[in-house]
């Protein structure tokens, strides 16, 4: 298996928006109602919020799985040394095959005088809290959070902190 990774611009965009709608329409149903991750994949993902997003300073990251598009993270930063990981996310095709630490490595080897990382998961999303906790992010703080349209984000606020 050969993996690689590639930062995203502009030109990526339909790559991610792709990747996102085929990855939240399969893993997502079981966690959150389909009329949820509709709205969600519209507010977050249509050309728009994806060139504002990275107009805003959110660096996206590609990971291929031999030469096909396989998953992708962004991350932003004010101050260069606490981190946010805004997305994250791997084709369900391909989890449990160390792709998602590998991408998460990268990004670490990229930010070396990163202090934190932080991001926000599902509370349900079992997978995806297990795997954080299994590469050194620990729980923070849970929180509800209303975004439009009824939907509510029940997550965790999970941090990694850099040991220098």
């Amino acid at each position: 298996m050969e993996i690689k990774f590639r930062k995203a611009d502009i030109g990526d965009i339909p790559v991610i928006a792709q990747l996102a709608d085929a990855i939240w329409r399969k893993h997502y149903p079981s966690i959150i109602s389909i009329a949820q991750i509709d709205y969600m994949l519209k507010e977050m993902y249509s050309q728009q919020a994806l060139q504002e997003q990275m107009k805003e300073g959110h660096q996206f990251t590609l990971v291929y799985v031999n030469e096909i598009s396989s998953g992708y993270i962004s991350v932003s930063s004010h101050d260069r040394r606490n981190y946010y990981i805004n997305k994250f996310y791997v084709d369900v095709n391909e989890h449990r095959k160390g792709i998602g630490s590998l991408l998460l490595q990268h990004i670490i080897k990229q930010l070396p005088d990163a202090e934190t990382f932080e991001l926000a998961v599902n509370r349900e999303n079992y997978k995806a809290v297990n795997f954080y906790f299994k590469n050194g992010f620990t729980i923070k703080h849970s929180f509800d959070l209303h975004i439009g349209n009824g939907f509510y984000m029940n997550d965790y606020m999970m941090e990694k902190k850099m040991v220098k």
